[in-house]
């Protein structure tokens, strides 16, 4: 069996593999800038993990991994555009460090890019990789417009908000997992109980991110710590806060959120407060285990190894403790 460390060597010597640099160089460089900056590789170290745990090498499933790293990384070239955001992986933002034209363009041709890492799969395995892939591409797009919405609407609800982040960011983690298993063409019932496990540990991934956005550590995160708050999101943190806090405490934190600061230091500060005082924080701890814990339940009835079992749930044990 191989360590989360193997698979992601793997994937990153499979990455250092392909001729991503070519002509133009102002559409691939940026493309290349990005895959490189690193991040956990969660998703294809799910893809790889996950083929093997049914049987199948690894190997077999590279070019699915890399499918599913490039379209991740498109999404996030074209997230930080629509977020302004300065800050990927503690580096410069691609249309930061290259402009937001660059950013649209190569992040257009990062989505074709992903599609083509599928070519190498024939047949019926290829039609199931596809079709997967394509409706859950289209789910992350969905779940980035609620997230858009979500920033000027002011009736959001914590069922909206879970939605929103299980089509943002936890289908892609399902599909990772369920791909790894139509690699390896595990039962139907296999395929459909590793993505249940994927998806809930995607929620939990998200409302952990959503936590550290506020209360990491900024020498660790590799974003910017109080970017949702800048942004006026109404991540889990905010909709907590309103649900659980006095009257005046909700007029202060509704007042906050129509705020654009030029120095938002002392904005940031003031919610950070009413999210610990309202008990918000506490709460989205909570709700991390809980979605964790749900995961893990899924995992009692996979036909796989006991040792297997344990493999997916250090690996989601990791997630959840993460501080990055």
């Amino acid at each position: 069996m191989h360590t989360i460390t193997d698979y992601q060597n793997y994937f990153i010597s499979h990455l250092s593999e392909q001729q991503i640099i070519k002509e133009p160089t102002h559409l691939y460089e940026p493309i290349d800038y990005i895959l490189q900056l690193g991040g956990k590789r969660l998703r294809p170290v799910l893809v790889l993990m996950t083929a093997e745990i049914f049987g199948e090498s690894y190997t077999n499933a590279l070019d699915a991994a890399l499918a599913i790293e490039v379209f991740h990384n498109f999404s996030l070239v074209h997230d930080d555009i629509m977020d302004a955001a300065p800050l990927r992986r503690g580096k410069e933002t691609v249309h930061e460090k290259w402009d937001v034209n660059t950013g649209i363009l190569s992040g257009d041709a990062m989505l074709i890019n992903a599609y083509q890492c599928f070519e190498g799969y024939e047949g019926d395995l290829f039609r199931e990789l596809t079709v997967l892939f394509s409706k859950t591409a289209m789910q992350v797009c969905e779940g980035q417009q609620y997230d858009v919405d979500f920033e000027t609407r002011e009736d959001v609800t914590i069922a909206e908000y879970l939605h929103m982040i299980a089509y943002k960011t936890a289908v892609l983690v399902g599909a990772a997992m369920q791909m790894g298993a139509i690699i390896a063409q595990a039962t139907t019932e296999s395929k459909e109980a590793v993505y249940e496990f994927g998806r809930l540990l995607g929620i939990a991934f998200q409302l952990q991110d959503d936590y550290l956005d506020a209360f990491g550590d900024p020498a660790t995160f590799g974003k910017q710590v109080g970017g949702d708050i800048i942004e006026n999101k109404k991540t889990y943190l905010y909709l907590k806060a309103m649900e659980m806090a006095t009257e005046n405490q909700q007029k202060q934190l509704a007042g906050l959120y129509t705020l654009h600061p030029e120095d938002p230091a002392e904005k940031i500060q003031t919610v950070m407060q009413i999210f610990e005082d309202t008990g918000a924080k506490e709460a989205t701890r909570e709700a991390i285990q809980t979605y964790t814990d749900k995961a893990f339940q899924v995992l009692v009835d996979l036909p796989i190894a006991a040792a297997s079992k344990q493999q997916l749930q250090s690996f989601g044990e990791q997630l959840m403790y993460r501080t990055v």
